[in-house]
């Protein structure tokens, strides 16, 4: 994209419970969902990505032979010269019209709702098609195993975490993507993971494949004019909801239901502790976010290395 664009990038997935999962004990108890809700949203990201397009008409904006559209066989909905959007996609102009997260925009004019459109938009083909994978790799699983209302909760508040932390920290920029929402997922997985401890299987195993995913995709979002902000609020967010809804009976307390001889309660005090802290921490952080956001305060100021969260600069490149 152009310097002022910020894609959101996100990535894989770990070993979920299925039929094929060696993580967990108890996964034939478990009630399966069939998944929709992640495909309706890779749907509907699919045409909001089509209606972008054709409202950036190409053809139409860019004239002469050496500010060519590219694929112009597609017409109105040919992608922008690739030394303006790399991604093939549409121009700054057209996001920031369609709903991109803008700073100015929500603070001095009012426009709050970016901070859940930008969620929807996608800076072109590439960028779109990597959130996709991702999301169906991670959100159908999860969706299995925890139904749409609970996973539908996690992906859009923490695409809407991930757009406060991003307004206060990058507001010379405008950014687009769902990968806030796709690192909510993930962190809900650490989450999950942490507080159903007792039914893994191999705990280990399964600890350190999650960690170093999300690690891998946190240092790539240190890379420039990729939105790391969007992604750590977004895993932060998800990361508390985990806590608060994808908790599970404690292994055994099935069993002591049928044994009248064994009493064991169906949630651990460590998951009570967890859901509470959880649930202060999720009220608390949102709250102070929007109200420092809409009193137009630059997280930059609070925090003067934090910068270095989303471009670390290199020899190779700077941010």
């Amino acid at each position: 994209m152009a310097n002022r664009d910020v894609e959101r990038g996100g990535k894989q997935n770990r070993g979920v419970h299925n039929n094929n999962n060696y993580f967990y004990d108890e996964s034939s108890r478990d009630t399966h969902w069939t998944p929709w809700l992640v495909p309706a949203i890779v749907v509907a990201n699919l045409a909001v990505f089509i209606a972008v397009m054709f409202v950036n008409d190409c053809p139409k904006k860019i004239t002469g032979p050496n500010k060519a559209c590219v694929a112009r066989f597609l017409g109105r909905f040919s992608f922008q010269p690739l030394r303006e959007n790399p991604l093939f996609g549409p121009s700054s102009s057209t996001l920031e019209r369609m709903g991109a997260l803008e700073w100015r925009k929500v603070v001095h004019e009012h426009q709050g709702w970016r901070l859940v459109t930008c969620m929807w938009l996608h800076a072109g083909i590439i960028h779109l098609l990597t959130n996709m994978l991702s999301l169906i790799f991670i959100g159908i699983r999860l969706e299995q195993q925890f139904g749409f209302i609970r996973v539908g909760l996690i992906y859009l508040v923490s695409g809407f975490g991930g757009s406060i932390l991003s307004s206060l920290f990058l507001q010379e920029s405008i950014s687009v993507g769902a990968s806030g929402a796709l690192f909510g997922l993930l962190g809900a997985m650490l989450s999950e993971l942490l507080t159903n401890w007792t039914i893994y299987a191999n705990k280990a195993a399964a600890l350190v494949t999650l960690l170093f995913i999300i690690a891998i995709n946190l240092g790539l979002g240190l890379l420039p004019r990729v939105d790391n902000f969007a992604h750590i609020g977004g895993f932060l967010t998800g990361l508390c909801l985990g806590f608060i809804l994808l908790v599970r009976p404690q292994y055994g307390w099935e069993a002591s239901r049928t044994n009248t001889s064994v009493t064991k309660r169906k949630h651990s005090m460590y998951q009570y502790v967890l859901f509470v802290v959880a649930a202060v921490l999720l009220v608390v952080g949102l709250t102070v976010g929007l109200v420092m956001l809409f009193k137009g305060e630059n997280g930059n100021k609070h925090c003067k290395w934090c910068h270095r969260l989303s471009c670390f600069p290199t020899s190779k490149w700077t941010c």
